[in-house]
């Protein structure tokens, strides 16, 4: 069966000159209009498409990929304004969505842009959107495991950091003091579950928790010191953007990691830089038990 405002696998069932008609099930034949049937594909073959429905509402397939589909959020440009009916929205397709007046969560200017949800109106069954994105929230007990990594959507600032909608379900709060800098609204982010609480809310992060954090990031200080010829510009004193854009990581999981490679005898490490060991040296500081770092130890 097909799903309005999802994609579909479908059979096509015959070429016309409009295009080709898919087999959509109890939802009847569809159309995939020629200017989006791919090359060498015909009658008989099953082709992935997405389904909804066009200005004269009717339903439609296209093979082109939409920002968004039905149950995910996304952050998408209002191209403009009627008063009698609500924002249209840039979704990536020929057709723009619809954001009825009675989903605005305020007043909305043509080239603003909103976080919204895509979901499937039950009365007309076109696929629309909504920016009263909290009643849309998954409020059932979340099945997270710490450490967990998840995708997530930055929904907006708080005192205490950014909400973020985790994929696409629940609402979670990443913490100023695990930022490097300050993050946009509608932002798409790899992050990993902190803890969910037994109130069912979850804090995130953008690293990994202790020892599931610390190896990968000093496997991935070790290889940009590699790659850079065995030196770095970097050390404890170093801004945390500059840190998060060159390595992609918080500074406090940097200092972890190269706290890690110091223990290790591999870096040394000063006021200006982190450099690699030399084999020999640290052969030789191995076999004297010695440490091979030189200068401040990194900062807890």
């Amino acid at each position: 069966m097909a799903l309005i405002g999802k994609r579909n696998t479908l059979p096509i069932l015959r070429e016309t000159t409009p295009g080709f008609y898919l087999d959509a099930g109890p939802l009847g034949e569809i159309l995939l209009p020629g200017r989006y049937v791919p090359k060498g594909v015909h009658p008989g073959q099953s082709i992935d498409v997405f389904v909804y429905r066009d200005s004269e509402d009717r339903l439609v397939a296209t093979t082109e990929t939409p920002y968004a589909t039905v149950g995910e959020f996304a952050y998408l440009r209002v191209v403009s304004v009627n008063a009698g009916l609500g924002a249209f929205l840039d979704w990536g397709l020929e057709k723009d969505l619809l954001l009825p007046i009675r989903e605005l969560a305020g007043p909305v200017n043509r080239g603003d842009w909103v976080l919204v949800y895509v979901f499937l109106d039950d009365k007309t069954q076109r696929v629309v959107a909504s920016a009263r994105t909290n009643r849309h929230l998954n409020l059932t007990p979340p099945a997270y495991a710490a450490g967990q990594a998840v995708k997530l959507i930055v929904a907006g600032e708080t005192p205490l950091g950014y909400n973020v909608i985790i994929g696409h379900a629940h609402r979670g709060l990443l913490y100023h003091s695990d930022l490097a800098g300050p993050l946009a609204p509608g932002q798409p982010l790899d992050g990993f579950v902190r803890t969910v609480r037994p109130d069912g809310k979850i804090d995130v992060a953008l690293d990994r928790a202790g020892h599931q954090r610390i190896r990968p990031c000093r496997d991935t200080v070790l290889a940009a010191l590699q790659a850079a010829g065995g030196a770095l510009p970097f050390h404890d004193g170093s801004a945390p953007e500059e840190i998060r854009a060159a390595f992609g990581m918080s500074k406090k999981a940097f200092k972890q990691a190269i706290g890690a490679l110091y223990r290790e005898r591999i870096i040394f490490i000063n006021a200006r830089e982190i450099r690699l060991v030399p084999p020999g040296v640290r052969e030789r500081e191995a076999k004297a038990g010695g440490a091979a770092g030189a200068g401040p130890k990194p900062g807890k």
